[in-house]
């Protein structure tokens, strides 16, 4: 666990909070929605939460997430992890329970590109890359049975297709109800399995208006962030049948994932899904105002889906670095993409006000002045 991780949670146990407080008002921190500060809800119900050991599974708390989380989702069980990628990595290898297995990926996907291949280097899992559309969808559904493997003695086995909605780096878009369906139906075809990586599955189903249990009823599946569009300082939550649980306890275990009083963490979790969960799509509209705002300074702006924003300088004349840096002096805190050449983000989350859109409005126009 991080330091500062272990910091909070230390304050919380001692009820020394006080010490732990958000910072400036004058900062709007746009890098992401991961940057977001425990609110006083969650802080007092990690400073009292029951607690017990989990390796024993004793703790009541993260049982009362885990539950609340496969109800949500309309899965039989869930299992909560330290973090996304290690979700994404139980759940592929709970599915390739084989080494030399394959998976059926998105080249632009999170999984693909930002988890250190995790399930080749940990668990032996080959993947096969298809070309990621602007919109986050990896082909037709005759494209993805295309590439499911045949039953030949020189092949690796397909077991798994992976998809992932809201999608990262195609701006935060959105698979539509009837996609998803329709890739898992066939893979299902074929015996092999699907799973969502669904760090911010949350805004999909908010910005569809559905009930994130139909978005996600096609999958074997899900893994969903609490702290990201959530604001829970720690922690996802995996979760499928009761079978798939229980490889992926395993496999946690395995990978150093399993802890013991974690319900000081789930405690946060469950404040976020009563505090946090029924506002993203005020986190919407206001990704969309800054979209706005953005565009008519000049930026060559994506437009949003939900709560993530991406853009470049276009015809503006001041370089990517220039601008991130000048707004990060004046309080306005962005970041420019790793690995994409003046591609800069933005995103918006729960602690993000109108007031604090404005005023990135106002640093914006005038680092483009400066």
């Amino acid at each position: 666990m991080h330091r500062c991780a272990l910091t909070l949670v230390a304050a919380c146990l001692l009820g020394c909070v006080e010490s732990l407080a958000p910072p400036s008002a004058h900062v709007v921190d746009l890098r992401s929605d991961t940057v977001t500060q425990p609110t006083a809800a969650m802080r007092e119900a990690m400073k009292c939460a029951e607690v017990g050991d989990d390796v024993f599974g004793d703790d009541p708390t993260v049982q009362k997430l885990e539950r609340r989380v496969a109800d949500l989702l309309g899965k039989e069980a869930g299992v909560f992890v330290p973090s996304g990628t290690m979700g994404n990595l139980v759940s592929v290898l709970s599915h390739c329970r084989e080494r030399g297995s394959e998976y059926i990926v998105g080249d632009q996907a999170h999984i693909y590109i930002f988890e250190q291949g995790g399930a080749a280097q940990f668990g032996g899992c080959h993947p096969r890359a298809l070309r990621t559309s602007a919109d986050g969808t990896i082909g037709s559904p005759a494209d993805v049975e295309a590439m499911i493997r045949p039953d030949n003695e020189h092949f690796p086995v397909t077991r798994v297709v992976a998809l992932e909605s809201t999608h990262n780096l195609c701006g935060g878009s959105v698979l539509s109800q009837a996609y998803v369906e329709d890739i898992c139906s066939v893979a299902h075809k074929h015996g092999v399995s699907t799973h969502l990586d669904g760090a911010r599955a949350w805004h999909a189903a908010a910005a569809l208006d559905v009930p994130i249990s139909d978005y996600v009823r096609a999958f074997d599946s899900v893994s969903v962030c609490l702290s990201k569009g959530l604001g829970a300082p720690v922690g996802s939550v995996v979760v499928g049948s009761a079978d798939f649980v229980k490889r992926c306890r395993k496999l946690r275990k395995g990978l150093g994932g399993t802890t013991r009083q974690v319900g000081v963490l789930a405690a946060a979790g469950l404040v976020a899904l009563d505090e946090t969960l029924p506002g993203l799509g005020g986190d919407h509209a206001r990704c969309a105002r800054l979209a706005e705002g953005l565009a008519a300074l000049g930026f060559d702006v994506e437009t949003p889906t939900t709560n993530l924003l991406y853009f470049s300088v276009g015809k503006v004349p001041v370089a990517a670095d220039a601008f991130v840096a000048e707004c990060d002096r004046q309080g306005i805190r962005l970041l420019v993409v790793p690995g994409a050449v003046g591609r800069m983000r933005i995103v918006t989350h729960h602690q993000i006000t109108d007031a604090g859109v404005e005023k990135a409005l106002e640093v914006f126009k005038a680092a483009v002045e400066a």
